[in-house]
């Protein structure tokens, strides 16, 4: 399950609109990354070739299991880097951008570390 950090960037987006909106489109993707309609298709179609999402004939995204595993683990990463982030005094929106890029890196051992401080 070793993808490239873009891929799940996307994967994360699709997960999080699927559970605001209930259905994704590419035009949705590409709003909430801040990417261009393009980008979105040459995307989803290396994710659709990997087995990570399907696309219906009314182009509406789902994620498959494999895709679906990804994204989750990728956004419970992202949501405990902010919620940590936050307790440390960052304000939300520095916090979650920040969390952007620390949850493609971070160790697994360090991310049980900061869960297990959170618990504290």
């Amino acid at each position: 399950m070793n993808i490239r950090e873009s891929a799940e960037d996307y994967l994360e987006m699709i997960l999080m609109l699927s559970e605001k909106k209930g259905e994704v489109r590419s035009i949705d993707i590409a709003a909430g990354l801040g990417v261009s309609k393009p980008s979105v298709s040459v995307a989803m179609k290396q994710l659709r070739e990997n087995g990570y999402i399907l696309m219906d004939q009314s182009n509406l995204i789902t994620l498959t299991e494999a895709g679906l595993a990804i994204a989750r683990k990728v956004y419970n990463r992202h949501k405990t880097i902010t919620r940590f982030l936050m307790q440390l005094g960052v304000d939300e929106a520095t916090a979650k951008e920040d969390a952007c890029k620390i949850e493609h890196a971070i160790s697994d051992e360090s991310l049980s570390a900061i869960k297990a401080f959170i618990q504290k």
